[in-house]
C-alpha cells in the first residue's frame, strides 16, 4: 500500500529467503531502461548468455560500453572469445569495492528495496517472475539515473571518508 508523503517506510515482515537467483542486469544509462534475466548459477556460462541477448537486443551500428565489478566470470576464456570477436564491446572495471560507480547498481538498490524486501516470494520462480513484472513495469517508463554532484565533489567526499577511516586510530 503507499505510504503517506512523508512517513518513513516500515518493515512489516522479516524477509525470508525461499531461494536464490543470480540477476544479471544491463542499464541502458540514456534512458534508464533495463534488460534483465535471472540464472540459477552466476558462471560463464550464463554470463555468455546475457551477453548474447544484450547483442540481439542492440542495434548492431551502436557501440556497447559494459561496466562490470571484478567478478571472474567477466574475465574468462570463454567470454574473452565471445568479446574478441565482436570489437563493438567495450568493457570498463569498476576497482574492487567501488560497485556504487555502475549506476546499474541504483538499479538493484531500487528493486531490492521496492520489490524484494516488500515482497513474499515462497520460491525461486515467484521471485524471479516478480522481478521479471518490477523489470517490464518499471520498462513501461523508463527514467535514467541522474548523478546529483559533480565528479570533483564525490571525490572530494571520498577523500574525506578515506583520510576519516585512516585516522581513526583502529
Amino acid at each position: 500500500m503507499p505510504l503517506r508523503p512523508g512517513q518513513v517506510e516500515r518493515r512489516t515482515h522479516d524477509y525470508v529467503r525461499h531461494g536464490t537467483t543470480s540477476l544479471f542486469a544491463a542499464l541502458e544509462v540514456r534512458t534508464g531502461a533495463v534488460l534483465a534475466e535471472c540464472h540459477p548459477r552466476h558462471r560463464a556460462r550464463e554470463f555468455r548468455k546475457f551477453l548474447d541477448r544484450i547483442d540481439e537486443s542492440v542495434p548492431s551500428e551502436l557501440d556497447i560500453h559494459l561496466i562490470l565489478d571484478n567478478n571472474g566470470t567477466h574475465k574468462t576464456q570463454v567470454i574473452r572469445r565471445w568479446l574478441a570477436k565482436r570489437p563493438r564491446y567495450h568493457l570498463h572495471f569498476t576497482p574492487t569495492g567501488a560497485s556504487w560507480l555502475n549506476l546499474v547498481e541504483r538499479w538493484f538498490a531500487e528493486i531490492t528495496m521496492k520489490q524484494i524486501r516488500r515482497g513474499a516470494h515462497r520460491s525461486t520462480q515467484e521471485l524471479e517472475a516478480a522481478i521479471y513484472r518490477y523489470t517490464a513495469e518499471t520498462n513501461k517508463a523508463p527514467h535514467p539515473f541522474i548523478w546529483t554532484k559533480t565528479a570533483d565533489e564525490i571525490l572530494t567526499s571520498v577523500a574525506r571518508y578515506c583520510q576519516r577511516i585512516t585516522d581513526s586510530g583502529h
